[in-house]
């Protein structure tokens, strides 16, 4: 860590030298503290640039230090001090100025910026809100409504929006520094503005508080953090600047210390270190421009729709017109339902699917740099596709297949190169879902295991690396839940009271009606096949229920029943009588008591994976069920949450 200090003429140039991201640490802290003293000191000094080393200025707090006391000097301290310096501070920013980082440039005096520089106060995403006066200076400098935006709903304005807002003074182009300098000069001709926290702001009337209010808590998704954020920011419209910075610190320093704020930082580092794997550091991912999707069906489609997403060109195979034409159509109503959501323009739509080729049969993989399987689950009809593919496509080309449970040795049996071929286990819908499970065989090799990860960077997914076993991570993790789940309702246990101890807990919804969207006959057809080969698979109440006819959503009917058009669950006595012979008597049980049977099923589960060598880590398993299987963000994980239970106990 450094902070260097240049000075060129009048002008002290102060350079906040902290790889990677340039964090605020208690070091770079004391630095700063020190220098607006000794600057304010030196008479030959008129004005101060501060700015950041490398592609960005200062991406925030050391998250490292929220799991240890705090430790002067704060950065609520450092701020005031720049903000009140003699000789004033000028904020030269390009990238990142997240977090502390923005609220270090809301105590210079001015802010200057190129166009790449992006803005955000993004603490609420931690489980805590800004707690350096972030949700004090903002509405001053920006006003309430947009500062709202930005401080409780995850807004990030770049470089010229920050201008249009007030954010920045100056919009300037690169090179920075000597812009900032010019800039600096000309303002020291000239009154200067008032500081951030002095400047006057218009108090809204009630109803943008309201609609705010109403906003936030239909995003939140439980979280605690958006709405005190927004309480802290009107606290100090409402009450004045000091005591909108004490309340802001004060929820700041109680919510740091919540169980919320403990997963999602969790979350943070696990994410952070899910892209560059010890494995393959150093190693050059294979170059990836054209890739083909074999299997134009709901899987298919949105993998090609987050390839051409991410700018890669697609060729997207098919086995007749008829099939292209209905992954064409599926593709334009994936982009047209971006366009209408305000996602991409129409020339981005128009622009992704001239990117896309479709063609029937296999010729046109032979030059693809990568080509994904994405047919139908079953092991014959996956090794047909193979033997297509490793007769037509070039020895150097990737080859992936999206299998969800199948053993990828079995499907890559007799495929030339097998060091090429690895398992790609998107997630649906796969243009939206971030999880991409990423299963190497023995022989892959670990350029081609790079280019995997390098592939999920592009895409804006989360790689984990599974092992080989039946329903990798993910789908193993599921099957014992949805079994915990079916073991409750065996014991006595409604059904309905299943799913909202999960919905309380924070899943969008339970065990059941997730089954129901999925359809029952998914899991079903996959005991059936193990019972064919003569595995001994007890019949359990899901398969009384397909039997009867009852597959979910889409025949009006599963666990629950389901009104034409409506997806709705309703209460069904016919579902209770046909697995009435599996069930228990009545046993009402606690909320708390059926998430702790199936929490602990999820990391018994989570723990043999652990042993096996399947999961490299517990936090990749944390990844995995976060962003695969609709687990609550804010609660971290299956691992996570036996981890706090077993500190809770001693």
């Amino acid at each position: 860590m450094s902070v260097n200090v240049e000075i060129e003429g009048e002008i002290a140039i102060v350079t906040i030298a902290n790889p990677p991201v340039n964090a605020v640490n208690r070091a770079v802290r004391e630095r700063l503290l020190a220098l607006a003293q000794a600057l304010d000191d030196n008479p030959d000094v008129r004005a101060v640039i501060l700015t950041g080393a490398g592609t960005l200025f200062v991406a925030g707090a050391d998250i490292a230090e929220f799991d240890r006391p705090a430790e002067p000097p704060f950065l609520p301290d450092v701020i005031a001090r720049i903000e009140r310096a003699a000789k004033p501070w000028i904020a030269a920013i390009r990238g990142a100025a997240f977090g502390g980082g923005l609220e270090l440039a809301l105590g210079c005096r001015f802010r200057v910026a190129t166009e790449s520089a992006r803005f955000a106060l993004p603490e609420i995403n931690l489980g805590i809100i800004p707690g350096a006066g972030g949700t004090q200076r903002l509405p001053r400098v920006i006003g309430v409504t947009d500062a709202i935006r930005i401080v409780a709903e995850n807004h990030t304005p770049g470089g010229a929006e920050a201008l249009k807002l007030g954010l920045v003074d100056a919009l300037v182009e690169e090179p920075l520094l000597p812009a900032a300098i010019a800039f600096a000069r000309n303002a020291l001709e000239h009154a200067l503005p008032s500081p951030s926290l002095d400047r006057p702001v218009s108090v809204p009337s009630p109803d943008v508080w309201a609609e705010a209010e109403d906003r936030i808590a239909a995003r939140a998704k439980g979280a605690a953090a958006p709405a005190r954020a927004l309480q802290a920011l009107r606290h100090g419209i409402e009450h004045g600047a000091e005591a909108g910075l004490a309340l802001e610190r004060s929820i700041f320093l109680e919510l740091r210390a919540t169980e919320e704020a403990a997963a999602l930082r969790h979350l943070f580092f696990a994410e952070r270190a899910a892209l560059r794997p010890a494995e393959i550091r150093g190693i050059n991912p294979r170059p990836i421009e054209t890739v083909a999707v074999v299997g134009g069906g709901t899987m298919g489609s949105g993998i090609a729709a987050a390839l051409l997403n991410a700018g890669l060109s697609v060729v997207l195979i098919e086995q007749d017109e008829a099939g292209v034409a209905r992954a064409r159509s599926t593709l334009t109503g994936i982009f047209d339902s971006s366009r209408r959501r305000g996602q991409i323009t129409d020339d981005q739509a128009s622009e992704r699917m001239a990117r896309l080729e479709t063609s029937i049969g296999y010729g046109a993989a032979a030059r693809c740099d990568l080509v994904i399987e994405a047919v139908f689950e079953d092991l014959t009809v996956k090794r047909s596709v193979f033997a297509e593919l490793g007769r037509i496509c070039r020895p150097d080309a990737v080859l992936a297949t999206n299998t969800s449970y199948i053993d990828p040795r079995l499907i890559a049996e007799g495929l030339p190169w097998p060091e090429r071929f690895l398992g790609l286990h998107f997630f649906s819908p796969a243009q939206v879902m971030k999880l991409l499970e990423i299963i190497p065989t023995p022989e892959t090799a670990l350029d081609v295991l790079a280019t995997s990860f390098d592939l999920a960077r592009r895409l804006g997914k989360i790689p984990v690396r599974s092992g080989i076993c039946d329903g990798f991570i993910g789908n193993r993790i599921l099957r014992r839940f949805r079994a915990e789940a079916e073991a409750l309702v065996c014991g006595g246990v409604a059904i309905a009271a299943v799913d909202a101890a999960m919905r309380g807990f924070g899943f969008a919804m339970g065990p059941f009606e997730m089954q129901d969207m999925a359809g029952l006959d998914i899991a079903f057809l996959y005991r059936e096949a193990a019972r064919s080969r003569g595995e001994h698979v007890p019949d359990i109440p899901g398969d009384l229920l397909v039997r009867a006819g009852r597959k979910g959503q889409k025949t009006g009917g599963g666990w629950y029943d389901y009104a034409a058009g409506d997806r709705r669950p309703q209460l069904s006595a016919e579902a209770e009588r046909i697995i009435a012979p599996l069930v228990g008597a009545r046993n009402d049980v606690a909320e708390e008591t059926i998430v702790a049977r199936l929490m602990a099923a999820m990391a018994q589960e989570g723990q043999l994976i652990l042993d096996e060598g399947i999961a490299a880590s517990a936090a990749d398993i944390d990844l995995v069920e976060v962003h695969g299987y609709g687990f609550p963000r804010r609660r971290g994980g299956p691992m996570f949450q036996a981890a706090r239970a077993r500190a809770d106990k001693t």
